[in-house]
């Protein structure tokens, strides 16, 4: 990291949580505006008692309104955790707020979030170890909050209620101290390591509630209706953060933009904090070009902006601040475009378009080994990515930090012992 890296709390560090929480009203207003209180309210009870496995489209399932008022209470729900484990606020933060803001879209919602999270509080105390260091991942790893949701409302068990929450509980107990061992796998070639280790405990679950009777299955209920009207949101979300970043972070433009240019030049290799190293200007740039580019890659393909693809957008300017930039990310982007004009498969298939946009998680792969390493690590990722997801039946929403943990182990240790590809500062990805 840059020697940058040294100085005083950043002042975006400061305004996460009035920013986060200014987010969320936004949310609420922007739903009101689409939707009446009276829906929004009928569809809210839809999205809570839905069994959310994936591609369950919120927006679809429950309505516009509904879909963003869920997302601003899981929001809200992250802060007040985040608020009361004493979270350091830096890069990670913006990156776990993201990724809880993106998929609380569809899948995650207020009810079968808090299980999981309760989860992680436990393994917090009976490890003996301070709760902030289990309350990012705790978060991350409701990730798994379709299987309570699929136990709790499928009636295929006479204690479902029972047995759903009793999953999120342990789950949220058991993946902290895994993400910590799959980190390693990985040597941060994968920067949604929390899907990596959730798609292990998944596949590990998976088949016990399958002898029990409880099998859940992938289903696709998507919606493109609102492509524009959250198109334009998107938009002005990243126009936002471009003019921020430039006029309103407390340094010149002029700087911000050097800042910004050399933080183009990180790997992006886990774990990276852009937010310490260069300041909140130059991640805010950071997050306003990223989410451009993935709503670029949308319109340009002919894909919907939905409340997954909205969700993959949160996800990537979320992680501008950990990992993702626009040099690392649109190798591994156009790599899935290419396996898509070359397969079977297409690019505006659902789950194709968010295979493009999570699949930059392997972002890593580009900055240490080069454009072509990330071209051929996105092709690789979009066929593997449409085949993981049905092993535990659609319950694992990080399926593309899944996916993508398993071309890193297999990917990285051949681009590393390769001559052409080999950088020298990066030895220390072969294990010792």
């Amino acid at each position: 990291m840059s020697t940058q890296a040294t100085e005083k709390k950043q002042p975006l560090c400061r305004q996460i949580y009035p920013l986060a929480l200014g987010y969320c009203a936004l949310l609420v207003l922007l739903a009101l505006l689409l939707d009446s209180p009276l829906r929004i309210l009928t569809g809210l009870g839809t999205i809570l008692t839905s069994q959310s496995v994936l591609i369950t489209d919120y927006v679809a399932l429950g309505g516009v309104g509904a879909a963003l008022v869920n997302s601003a209470l899981v929001l809200l729900s992250a802060l007040l955790v985040m608020a009361l484990a004493g979270d350091p606020m830096n890069g990670g933060t913006l990156s776990t707020l993201g990724l809880v803001a993106g998929f609380s879209l569809f899948g995650k919602n207020f009810f079968n979030i808090w299980p999981i999270i309760l989860g992680s509080l436990l393994s917090a105390r009976v490890r003996r170890v301070p709760f902030v260091s289990c309350s990012n991942a705790g978060l991350m790893a409701t990730t798994l909050g379709p299987l309570v949701s699929f136990v709790c409302f499928s009636q295929n068990h006479p204690y479902h209620p029972v047995l759903g929450i009793f999953l999120g509980v342990l789950i949220g107990f058991v993946v902290p101290p895994l993400s910590q061992r799959t980190f390693r796998i990985q040597n941060g070639m994968n920067l949604y390591n929390i899907g990596f280790a959730c798609g292990l405990t998944a596949m590990v679950l998976m088949p016990v509630l399958h002898a029990m009777g409880i099998d859940p299955s992938t289903v696709s209920i998507w919606s493109g209706e609102y492509t524009r009207t959250l198109g334009a949101f998107v938009a002005g979300l990243c126009l936002f953060c471009l003019t921020a970043g430039f006029f309103f972070a407390g340094r010149p433009p002029r700087e911000v933009l050097v800042r910004y240019r050399s933080l183009l030049r990180e790997t992006g290799r886990a774990p990276s904090d852009f937010l310490a190293a260069y300041g909140g200007g130059a991640v805010l740039v950071n997050m306003g070009v990223n989410g451009l580019l993935c709503l670029g890659y949308l319109l340009l393909i002919g894909g919907d902006v939905s409340g997954p693809t909205l969700g993959c957008i949160l996800t990537v300017m979320g992680f501008s601040a950990g990992g993702k930039h626009a040099r690392n990310i649109l190798p591994i982007m156009a790599g899935v475009a290419l396996g898509g004009l070359t397969m079977e498969w297409k690019v505006t298939n659902p789950a194709s378009q968010m295979a493009a946009l999570f699949g930059t998680t392997l972002a890593p792969i580009a900055g240490c080994f080069g454009a072509p390493a990330g071209v051929l690590a996105g092709f690789l990722h979009g066929s593997v990515v449409l085949r993981t997801g049905g092993f535990v039946g659609g319950v694992n929403l990080y399926n593309n930090g899944f996916s993508g943990g398993l071309v890193a182990v297999f990917l990285a240790p051949i681009l590393a012992s390769l001559p052409h590809f080999h950088k020298p500062e990066k030895d220390h990805l072969d294990e010792k």
